[in-house]
């Protein structure tokens, strides 16, 4: 049988403000040759974070911001398709237009519209029109293409 060891008289030689009960949470180094333990600069970490954070906000808007002027053009696009379609149907047709096909809008000198076949280079200097205002290219959707102004 094994003998009890009584501990109830025993006194621990080193002092009791010298120990930690828990010496893994203490701020620093609890022996001699334990690391270094430096407190983080919260200001710091913030500070960076609040950077890296504004840096990658701004690649993302600078992204969105391509990304609407690209759809502004796009929309602008149509719309000039839209406008030049509606002149060139209210203009005179002497011939039935082609899908695929390159016309010239031409003005009148009594500021109607005409269009016409013949590109403006192959009239030399009788143009029968006040002015040539596009190349234009019908497309599938029987809008206009605008190649040159």
């Amino acid at each position: 049988m094994k003998k009890e060891i009584d501990f109830s008289d025993f006194v621990n030689p080193i002092d009791k403000d010298k120990i930690a009960e828990n010496p893994g949470f203490l701020p620093y180094a609890h022996t001699v040759s334990g690391p270094v333990i430096k407190p983080e600069d919260q200001g710091k970490i913030k500070s960076n974070a609040v950077s890296a954070m504004v840096e990658q906000t701004d690649v993302q808007l600078k992204q969105i911001y391509k990304q609407i002027e690209l759809l502004a053009q796009q929309a602008k696009a149509i719309q000039d398709r839209k406008e030049i379609s509606t002149l060139i149907y209210n203009s005179e047709m002497r011939f039935d237009p082609i899908i695929g096909h390159v016309y010239n809008l031409y003005r009148k000198k009594d500021d109607t519209f005409i269009l016409s076949m013949i590109d403006k280079d192959l009239w030399g200097k009788t143009m029968p029109y006040e002015a040539h205002l596009a190349k234009v290219k019908l497309l599938s959707d029987h809008t206009w293409e605008i190649l040159e102004t």
